[in-house]
């Protein structure tokens, strides 16, 4: 069975891409634009009675070098355009402009060990957070400003900086999550789930092609052994569909393929939800975390290996395994671009998967914001 190899060339090209489209500045106004037309479409959503998420806005407001509060559940993501959705869906009335920053140990601990492209430099933080309470646990939603991939550095024993891997520890160490999940954008790898459908997994994997992929924990799966309350995820399955028109380039917004054999999904709405360990997904099947714009094919054989590619998300199970009580954790990513039709050049290719990223992060991290208020809803349930 044959995986992506690829060449020098390919390699600099996917990690330079990597950077530019999540966190260049096209990437961050292109999230204003889609947010400006789409924020008014996402409001008063019918959450179930009693459920729906409300903002704790905390009086007076944090200093960025304090400890986060403490809470039984974070939802992180990564990105502009998927802590816009986050805020749409989940942080009502509070835009991500008025997260609060957290800095706790950045300029001492942090900052030396961030590369030249880390957005940190810039934004001088690691994250921004906000506080909701839903089915009446206290719930942090969490920007992450550091990511495995841009934040690399060559330290002086060779290997290359991790400073996120830190961060999760200390975000652990503050706040004393019960639950800590992973959400936001990432590529399919099956040609049976559709752009917009949402993979959730109790484990990651790190497979990195770069800068990591000497590191010892390349290749390695990390599990949290837990069962995903699933009682609410019909309800939000319901609410999806009510925004799946806007995955179709029909309405805003609007747009067409590069080629009108991009992907190899069927592109049937509405929207699903997909967990690990069931419908014939294998048990723990991970989430796969790899060092460069990387999507499924459906030729690359990637479902063998995953429910889904993206970029961060293992270094939270890497993390865990080093705390002696680690939080339970999951990872919630929705198909901001369908597996792509393998058969395409692989230029093409990549011209396919950079259409799907920029127009749809928006609303398909909508679809995996409200995946993550179910399995928060039901989470408190059992608490």
């Amino acid at each position: 069975m044959e995986f992506n190899t690829y060449d020098k060339d390919v390699l600099q090209r996917r990690s330079e891409l990597a950077t530019s489209l999540r966190f260049g500045a096209e990437a961050e106004s292109t999230a204003k634009a889609i947010a400006a037309v789409a924020a008014p479409k996402v409001k008063n959503i019918p959450f179930p009675k009693g459920l729906a998420p409300v903002p704790k806005p905390i009086d007076p407001a944090p200093d960025p070098n304090d400890s986060l509060p403490r809470v039984d559940v974070i939802a992180m993501v990564d990105t502009a355009a998927e802590s816009q959705a986050m805020a749409d869906v989940l942080t009502p009335g509070f835009d991500r402009t008025s997260w609060y920053p957290y800095a706790k140990n950045f300029e001492k601990h942090y900052l030396p060990q961030i590369g030249p492209r880390g957005p940190s430099r810039m934004s001088k933080r690691l994250g921004s957070y906000f506080v909701v309470e839903i089915n009446k646990l206290k719930v942090l939603i969490y920007k992450t400003e550091l990511h495995m991939h841009e934040d690399a550095k060559k330290l002086p024993d060779g290997t290359m900086s991790l400073p996120i891997k830190d961060m999760f520890a200390q975000m652990i160490a503050d706040a004393r999550p019960k639950l800590f999940l992973t959400t936001g954008t990432s590529g399919g790898v099956y040609c049976s789930m559709s752009l917009g459908d949402v993979s959730v997994s109790r484990a990651a994997r790190f497979t990195c092609f770069k800068d990591f992929k000497s590191a010892p924990f390349n290749g390695k799966t990390f599990k949290s052994n837990w069962t995903i309350p699933v009682k609410h995820i019909p309800q939000a399955e319901k609410l999806m569909k009510s925004f799946a028109e806007h995955l179709t380039g029909k309405i805003v917004p609007k747009g067409t393929p590069p080629d009108k054999h991009c992907g190899c999904s069927p592109n049937t709405y509405p929207t699903k939800i997909h967990l690990d360990g069931v419908s014939g997904i294998p048990e723990f099947h991970p989430i796969l975390t790899t060092d460069i714009f990387e999507f499924g094919t459906s030729t690359n054989n990637l479902d063998k290996l995953g429910m889904a590619v993206e970029m961060d998300d293992a270094c939270l199970g890497l993390a865990c395994s080093e705390i002696s009580k680690p939080p339970l954790w999951a990872c919630v990513r929705n198909l901001s671009d369908p597996t792509i039709n393998g058969h395409l050049d692989n230029k093409m290719q990549e011209q396919c998967a950079v259409y799907y990223y920029q127009k749809f992060g928006y609303w398909t991290t909508v679809m995996s914001a409200l995946t993550t208020w179910a399995i928060i809803a039901g989470f408190g349930d059992k608490s």
